[in-house]
């Protein structure tokens, strides 16, 4: 099958899409902003929306069962791991879903782990408490580095939407990972008109006191909203790029370095970006190489957050 069936667009020698007004426009006939792909640094891998946990608030949607995006295997990354050292990768990254809830997870990363290193998104808890041992045995620690989700430095705000036990666990997680020899770091929820150096004050005390380095990074990302949600945001368009942007802050955009594999009915899928697998439009198709000369563009509303607000989910 074409990549114009599968995407429902066409596509001009240059990798442009052109039969999607919405696609090359704002809603007021304005060019739309975009990013030009420079390079791949980082390769990112979904290893599917199941998860153990049902938090509210999952820019996937992830829940137990959940089969939005699919579980790929070790088979199903291969040639995509391939690919991309060819290109010049530098980073393998996972995200989910939990990752440690595919039961062919350490396999993938172990072989990802031949080549390049690796960063784990998780929300260590049970799935990462079960397979710890497995992975310690099995892993070399500095080339690997987990990003841990910890919503709050406070244990009521964080278990309210991950359940009972999940922040005591998630610490303790953190302090195993990080003494025997993982790198490791936080993500938090942002919150409107918060004081961004108290929360993080608040957290490295916590650090200290649970045996975690006081240096662990801490990202905090705003409200993505669940998949599909349409939120009311600014368009981006060809000026708002040059006018509030250099050359230099484009570069730090993820689409410009990075690009996304998912599973998804049964096929595996290159995305243009971690934050838009919602969106049909940002499938770019089934290779690495084909997806690198498709011009992104920043139609997504959460486009806006790497706009507006710098957010990222890469730590190169």
């Amino acid at each position: 099958m074409s990549k114009e069936a599968i995407t429902g667009r066409s596509v001009t020698e240059g990798g442009l899409h052109v039969n999607r007004p919405d696609w090359l426009a704002t809603t007021r006939g304005d060019p739309r902003g975009y990013i030009q792909p420079s390079s791949l640094k980082e390769l990112w891998f979904h290893t599917g929306t199941i998860c153990n946990l049902s938090c509210p608030f999952c820019l996937e949607g992830s829940k137990p069962g959940d089969n939005r995006l699919n579980q790929p295997t070790l088979d199903d990354v291969k040639p995509f791991i391939d690919e991309a050292i060819g290109l010049g990768v530098e980073q393998f990254s996972f995200t989910g879903g939990e990752p440690f809830v595919n039961k062919d997870f350490i396999a993938i990363l172990r072989y990802a782990l031949q080549h390049r290193k690796c960063l784990i998104l998780t929300n260590a808890t049970r799935p990462l408490y079960i397979r710890f041992d497995d992975l310690v045995r099995t892993i070399q620690g500095n080339k690997l580095h987990f990003r841990v989700s910890l919503d709050h430095p406070n244990r009521e705000l964080h278990d309210a939407a991950r359940g009972a036990g999940n922040y005591d666990l998630a610490l303790q997680m953190l302090a195993k990972l990080s003494q025997s020899g993982f790198g490791v770091s936080i993500a938090r929820q942002k919150s409107k008109d918060e004081k961004t150096g108290e929360v993080d004050a608040a957290f490295q005390r916590i650090f200290k006191k649970s045996g975690i380095p006081q240096e662990t990074r801490i990202v905090g990302f705003p409200e993505f909203l669940r998949p599909g949600a349409i939120a009311k945001v600014p368009e981006i368009t060809e000026n708002c790029m040059t006018t509030y942007h250099t050359p230099e802050t484009r570069e730090k955009f993820m689409c410009t370095f990075s690009k996304m594999i998912v599973k998804k009915n049964g096929r595996m899928r290159v995305y243009a970006c971690t934050l838009v697998d919602d969106d049909e439009d940002y499938d770019l198709g089934s290779t690495l190489s084909e997806s690198m000369k498709i011009r992104v563009m920043l139609k997504h509303h959460r486009c806006y957050s790497c706009f507006g607000q710098g957010a990222s989910c890469s730590e190169l």
